[in-house]
């Protein structure tokens, strides 16, 4: 309150920061439900992954989509760092110029 008081540009309202983690929040809901301490586990690599996405950009369902045909069509684990978020937009505009 003070912070708000001192400065006129803080806003009050703290809704942006709410409905930016809102999602976080209904994953680790529905996450309760995963049936198991291991299904549990590999829903939060996948609520990870696809947030990951979404903090760079990556449309989650084409990128996740994209990642699992990849290794269903033989990707080598040892390139495994290129199937990561981060390095999906840059692969996908090579991909579009070859």
């Amino acid at each position: 309150m003070s912070l708000f008081l001192a400065d006129g540009c803080v806003e009050i309202d703290s809704n942006t920061v709410e409905r930016s983690i809102r999602p976080l929040a209904l994953t680790r809901k529905n996450a309760l439900f995963a049936g198991s301490d291991g299904g549990a586990e590999h829903w939060a690599v996948i609520a990870s992954l696809l947030e990951t996405a979404k903090l760079n950009g990556v449309e989650p369902p084409a990128y996740l989509a994209d990642v699992i045909a990849r290794i269903v069509s033989g990707h080598p684990n040892s390139r495994i760092d290129e199937l990561l978020p981060w390095a999906y937009p840059a692969q996908a505009a090579l991909r579009d110029v070859a």
